[in-house]
């Protein structure tokens, strides 16, 4: 397949300092609304990286549950490959990838578990049967076959047949509070626009946006 063929020129608006609010969730906020008008399913569904006690790499995608002054929220098995990584380094990478729109943000933090009575509420408003998944799933652990994890899903049903699903104890959310958010725009001539929050030194209150080069 010759991959070389398929390039494209990018012909957006120019992005600049002046069109951006002054802290970086706000902004993302702005380009998630626009996301939400085109992507067809799962809007909310974003890159997540981590590194293993190795050094080890490792990207997946997510579903993005909080997005507030507190940081990207999302929600996994803390027994799963990315939650063991998140036990031994705490920093990850979320991107959010919008190809249509010739945009993508990538956020770089440190990550801490959401306290189990947040966790506790957002199982609460989980479909039942994504309840019973939690439980019926060893996230990450290999399986002889499908056959297997569907009959620990029946399992799971008739434990908690007539009564509410409670949150597994080894499951939860996980929040990344962001140290940089960098915001790149596909331009022409590959001169694109790159525009970077970060804290200025000394001053993790505040928040300074800088241009990079492309």
């Amino acid at each position: 397949m010759d991959l070389d063929a398929l390039r494209q020129e990018y012909e957006t608006t120019p992005l600049d300092v002046a069109d951006l609010a002054p802290e970086p969730i706000t902004q993302i906020e702005r380009w998630l609304s626009r996301w939400l008008d085109v992507s067809p399913n799962e809007p909310t569904a974003v890159v997540l990286s981590t590194v293993d006690p190795s050094g080890r790499p490792s990207a997946r995608n997510v579903l993005l549950r909080g997005l507030d002054e507190r940081g990207l929220t999302f929600f996994t098995g803390y027994e799963s490959a990315k939650g063991r990584d998140l036990l031994a380094n705490p920093h990850a990478a979320i991107l959010f990838s919008w190809v249509p729109l010739l945009r993508q943000i990538h956020v770089n933090g440190r990550v801490a578990r959401v306290d189990a009575a947040e966790s506790d509420d957002y199982f609460a408003t989980r479909p039942r049967g994504s309840q019973l998944a939690a439980w019926a799933s060893e996230q990450s652990s290999v399986l002889p076959d499908r056959a297997t994890l569907e009959a620990r899903f029946e399992e799971a049903a008739a434990r908690f047949e007539g009564i509410e699903v409670p949150r597994p104890p080894d499951w939860g959310g996980f929040r990344l509070v962001p140290d940089t958010v960098e915001l790149w725009q596909g331009r022409p001539n590959r001169m694109h626009d790159r525009l970077r929050y970060q804290h200025p030194p000394g001053r993790p209150d505040l928040w300074e946006i800088v241009r990079l080069s492309p």
